[in-house]
This record gives C-alpha cells, structure tokens and sequence, in this order.
C-alpha cells in the first residue's frame, strides 16, 4: 500500500506540470519532493556496518538503511572522482561528456592548477533542469567539474555554493600550484591549509562541521520559504589526506576516515531530521551514494580514516535528526552513496583508506572494488523500512530518478544512459541493465586503459 501510495503521488506530481511552480504553492497543491544526494568521497562498499565492517562504527547510517532501502549492487560510472561526479550530474556515462582522461577539454580525478578543462556548457546538469520545477539547489563541498569561472557551479544550474572547486591533497603555496580556495558562491572566503586549516600531521580539521552547518542552515532556510530544495552535500573527509574534526579524532577502531565516516552519518541524521520536522519527508526524494568505490591503494595509511567514518556518520545522523525535528522526513528523498571505492593506489602510504569489503583493488581501477559503492535509500511513509533492493543501480540513474521525483521529463535532445529507480525503489522491480564501466588512465598512462561491464 505504501508502494502504490508513492507511486500515485509521482503521478500527481507529473500530471501538475501544466501549473508554474509558483501556481503550486499558492493553489495549496503538493510539491514535489526535496531532493538529498549525500556523495561521499572515496568511500568503500565495505565502510559501513550495515555492509558488514566489523567494528560497527556507523549506527546512523546503519538506522538509515534499517528505516530505508539498502542497494548492494549499486555503481559508480567511472572509478575516479571527477568522472564520476559528471556523470551523476548529467546522467551520462564519462565518455559522452568528455569526463574521462585528462586533456584541455575534459577532467578526471587529478587536479593539477594547470588543468583547464571543465564541464562543456553543452551539457546540462540536474540542478539546471530542476529549475523547470522550482526547485533551489545547492552544493555543499567539492564541486570537481573544472576551476575555471567558466565552470562555476553557479553557472551550471545550482544556487548556493560553499565548498572548493578542487582536491586538497596538500599545501599548494607557490604560483604554479596555489593552495586550493573555499568559495560562497562566486565569492572565494578562504583556503585549505589557511583561513581552512587542514593538519597534515594530525589530520585535524573542521570542514566537516562546516560543511553540515551549512547543509542544515539550507534545509531550514528553504522549509521556511516552502520551496522545494535539491541539496548535493559532496563533502570529502575521506579523500585524501583525509581528515576530522578534534572531537573525533582517534575515536575509531579505523583511525581518521573513520571519524570522517562518523560524522557524514551524523550529519545525514540531521538534515533527515530536519526534513521530518519541517513535515516534508513525503515531498523529498533523498538519495546518497558515492562517486566511487574506496580509495584502497591510493588513501594513507595511518589509521585516521575510521575517526573520518566516525563523524561523517555522526554528521548523518545529525541530518537525519533535523529532518525528523522539522517534521519533513515523507517530504524529503534522501540517498546515501559514495564517488567510487577506496583508495588502495594512490592515497599517502600512511595507514588512512577504507575498505572494499570482499571485492578486489579499489579506486583508479574496474574491479569491483573500485566501482560498486555503498548505497542507502531512505524516504518515511514512501518506500517501507527494512528493504534491500538487488537491482544493478549506478550513480547516472540519480539524474533520471531525481527529474522523475520532480516530474520532469528527460531531455530529448542526447542520450541518457541513468535510469529511473523509482519502480525498485517503490514497487520492488528489477530492470534489466547493463552497468558500464571504462576507465582511460591520465597521461602518462598504462598502455592500455582498464575496461569492464556488468550484466544482471
């Protein structure tokens, strides 16, 4: 009954297309759902403890997955950051949005300043199209599709900004590689290492804390004007060199990616939280995932990712409690995912990478290890407590699924390779897929670029 409920209420939300978006609310007509896509950032299958991480450290997106529906076959479109995050965002796979080496026209997860490429303003991104439905967006954390003005994300579809335009892998203080700045819009506030001081040594930093404040203040600002809201909360504690804030560190049984962890959870608790309070949970369709598998070879190894696991769950659980304050949680849709796996490559060699769980390698690779995430579905009174979902998802289909929330339709004019989740998410469907993957090294590469696909 709660199936058949959700998905007579996508079909309302289709059939109002005819009335403007302001039309909507002063006729008294439901919206549709708020959007929430937690992204995390080189993030394991094998992270969380609803996936079997043994020392259990996620109680808050462990709840998630208990209140909600847990997809263990879901993917990342390519197993590097940049790629990945194009490819949610568009819904096209890496090679048709040129997000797939490292050239003058495209990007993938490294991110030297002498880059230039960004996304093509021919492509069209899903807070663009979102618009057409009134919804606000923003992104919060690592934007990672060109630091160029031409690629700013203000001038992509979204709203609000606060985050960095890149990685930070360490202090860039000279004029060839300057230090990575913080943006509010186009407005730069800050740098790593500086105004946003990231302890190398220690692996001692606030930006998560930062970056949930921000992710609560959005919820609450836009529940009080009754617009509806896509928030992308990309933050990236768990990225190299990864880091936490003091309260967390040396928590974990894991180390820093582990308090990373802890305090996304925590922080996806209060904004889930704050959606229930603001009595919007049916409205919001909430998914997180990450842009690809955990970082096995390429994250250090010092121990500090389990304290990053540790507050980024702290952080989700925080998220989820804001929304259950504000009374919004059936008005808000909420997926939990991650960027692509862990960083066994290319990370520091310092003890700091999470896990893959029992696939083989990890990021900058198409093994399993590198391209199935963790992914977590979570939206009250819409898809029932407790499911687990063996359909073959991919992080492309959270475009489609996200302009079938918002009763959009898809754009006709190129190919859409994501597809809608909503007939697994609500009514238990499987749909045959093929999940692609290709990974093309950077310069100077392998000899030859690392493929793979899944079929059923």
């Amino acid at each position: 009954m709660v199936a058949m409920e959700a998905v007579a209420a996508v079909m309302r939300w289709r059939l109002l297309l005819v009335l403007s978006a302001a039309g909507l609310g002063a006729l008294g007509v439901p919206q549709p759902p708020n959007i929430l896509l937690l992204l995390m950032d080189d993030m394991g299958w094998g992270d969380l403890g609803v996936y079997g991480e043994p020392s259990r450290e996620t109680p808050n997106l462990d709840r998630m997955a208990a209140e909600g529906m847990l997809f263990p076959n879901f993917y990342t479109a390519n197993p590097l950051c940049s790629p990945s995050r194009a490819a949610l965002l568009t819904g096209r796979l890496p090679i048709r949005n040129g997000f797939y080496t490292t050239n003058g026209q495209a990007r993938n997860a490294y991110t030297p300043q002498e880059v230039v490429g960004g996304i093509p303003d021919t492509e069209l991104l899903l807070p663009e199209l979102l618009k057409k439905a009134g919804y606000v967006s923003k992104i919060v954390g690592k934007w990672h599709l060109g630091h160029r003005p031409q690629f700013h994300p203000l001038r992509h579809g979204f709203d609000e900004w606060f985050g960095s335009p890149n990685c930070h892998f360490g202090p860039y203080d000279n004029r060839a590689r300057p230090n990575i700045p913080v943006y509010r819009d186009w407005e730069m506030v800050g740098r790593f290492y500086e105004e946003f001081p990231i302890d190398l040594r220690t692996g001692e930093a606030n930006l998560t804390q930062i970056y949930l404040q921000e992710a609560l203040d959005f919820i609450k600002r836009q529940q009080a004007a009754q617009r509806p809201f896509f928030l992308y909360w990309a933050i990236d504690a768990t990225h190299a060199p990864v880091y936490a804030s003091k309260p967390f560190l040396g928590t974990s049984q894991r180390g820093r990616y582990g308090d990373a962890v802890r305090e996304i959870d925590d922080s996806v608790g209060k904004i889930l939280s704050l959606l229930q309070d603001l009595k919007i949970t049916k409205d919001t369709f909430v998914f997180f995932t990450s842009d690809n598998g955990a970082a096995l070879i390429s994250a250090p190894k010092q121990g500090r990712y389990g304290d990053a696991v540790r507050e980024i769950d702290d952080s989700v659980g925080k998220i989820l409690s804001l929304l259950q304050d504000l009374k919004i949680t059936k008005d808000t849709f909420v997926f939990f995912t991650s960027d692509n796996g862990a960083a066994l490559i290319s990370a520091p060699k310092q003890g700091r990478c999470g896990s893959n769980g029992p696939f083989l390698c990890g990021k900058q690779t198409t093994f399993e290890g590198g391209m199935r995430e963790p992914a977590i579905v979570w939206w009250p009174g819409h898809i029932a407590a407790g499911q687990v979902s063996h359909q073959l998802g991919n992080v492309m289909d959270l475009f489609t699924t996200s302009l079938s929330l918002a009763g959009l339709e898809l754009p006709s004019d190129r190919v859409i390779d994501g597809l809608d989740l909503l007939p697994s998410m609500l009514q238990g469907q499987l749909v045959d897929r093929l999940v692609l993957a290709r990974h093309s090294p950077p310069l100077p590469a392998p000899p030859a670029p690392n493929d793979g696909a899944r079929a059923g």
